[in-house]
């Protein structure tokens, strides 16, 4: 399994792989929600059906944080957060292109294509559109690529996939939305670097950190990273 990045009572939060999915689909393949509940079983002695509440999902391509709910009470406080923005959502991308600027807030309108499973994105309102917006700061380059860090306002299908190619960076590896090749592990250089929230039952501020995925294109950027701080706050001082 994922390895557990935050664990109490009433809450679960792992390091997702590219590979690993959210949660069960018609591919049938393992998911994560059903690794959890296995180690919550074994972990805690629970007889019967472990109770295990998605939150928020991340595309099979895409690595790091995500949140799963322990409790009922957790989970519903939790979709509410989602829900409202409560919840600080901070993902690092790889791109070839460098973006128009180097920090905006784009908003845009996207519409999902089920039969595809791909969004398009519009500038202007069409019809079953919804609204998205996030910001991207230019956060360091290498010989070859740029590190963008985004924080997501809205959480739509493939938002962050499809926004940054609409301004002419399609993530690295990400062949749907536009970029020449793929990678070689089929995963795609996006990650959910760090949730912050207020935690749904004990009140108290919880900031989960993912680590840089383990490969030779994410360690290029390593150096900018400091394990005592948190990223955007490393950045700006």
């Amino acid at each position: 399994m994922s390895d557990i990045l935050y664990e109490d009572n009433h809450i679960i939060a792992v390091n997702k792989r590219s590979s690993d999915l959210s949660q069960g689909d018609k591919t049938g393949d393992q998911s994560l929600d059903t690794e959890i509940k296995k180690y919550i079983a074994q972990k805690y002695n629970k007889p019967g059906e472990v109770f295990l509440g998605v939150v928020h999902r991340l595309d099979r391509p895409v690595s790091g944080v995500l949140l799963y709910a322990r409790t009922t009470k957790a989970l519903i406080r939790l979709n509410e957060m989602f829900r409202t923005g409560k919840v600080k959502k901070i993902y690092l991308a790889i791109v070839k292109e460098r973006p128009p600027e180097d920090e905006a807030t784009v908003t845009h309108y996207l519409k999902k294509n089920e039969k595809q499973n791909k969004t398009y994105v519009y500038d202007t309102e069409v019809k079953g559109s919804k609204q998205a917006s996030l910001t991207y700061r230019l956060a360091g380059r290498s010989a070859s690529y740029y590190l963008l860090e985004i924080e997501l306002h809205t959480g739509r299908h493939h938002q962050i996939r499809a926004q940054l190619a609409k301004i002419g960076c399609p993530v690295r590896g990400d062949l749907k939305y536009g970029f020449q090749r793929s990678n070689p592990d089929g995963s795609i250089n996006l990650m959910a670097r760090r949730l912050e929230f207020v935690h749904p039952v004990k009140k108290e501020k919880i900031v989960i950190t993912a680590p840089l995925p383990d490969s030779d294109i994410w360690s290029s950027f390593v150096h900018m990273y400091s394990p005592s701080a948190p990223f955007l706050e490393k950045e700006r001082g």
